[in-house]
């Protein structure tokens, strides 16, 4: 399932698939499509440092959203099911310090 676009304010900001920043997925290629059980979801980063997911669904009755999360959200979604990265944590996180363990 493709990520297309989508445009929507919340709280008085304009969240756009258009301008942000791809950082990870739960796509997958299971040999016939890339749909996982009919909905993906989208981790994204804005310009101005702002994330968001987008849901994108197959299942009729059902809308595709767009939904602003917290850093902290953002984290626990690349760092859990979202487990296709399109960029490494130091770019998804700028101002994350991370640490050895």
């Amino acid at each position: 399932m493709q990520l297309g676009t989508m445009t929507r304010i919340v709280g008085r900001k304009r969240y756009s698939t258009e301008t942000a920043t791809l950082l990870a997925d739960d796509c997958y290629w299971d040999g016939s499509n890339f749909e996982r059980h009919g909905r993906n979801t989208f981790l994204l980063r804005t310009p101005r440092g702002n994330y968001f997911t987008v849901t994108r669904t197959m299942w009729q009755g059902e809308q595709d959203s767009l939904q602003p999360v917290s850093l902290e959200e953002a984290i626990e979604l690349y760092e859990g099911p979202l487990t296709n990265h399109a960029v490494d944590f130091e770019q998804a996180f700028p101002d994350v310090e991370v640490q050895d363990a």
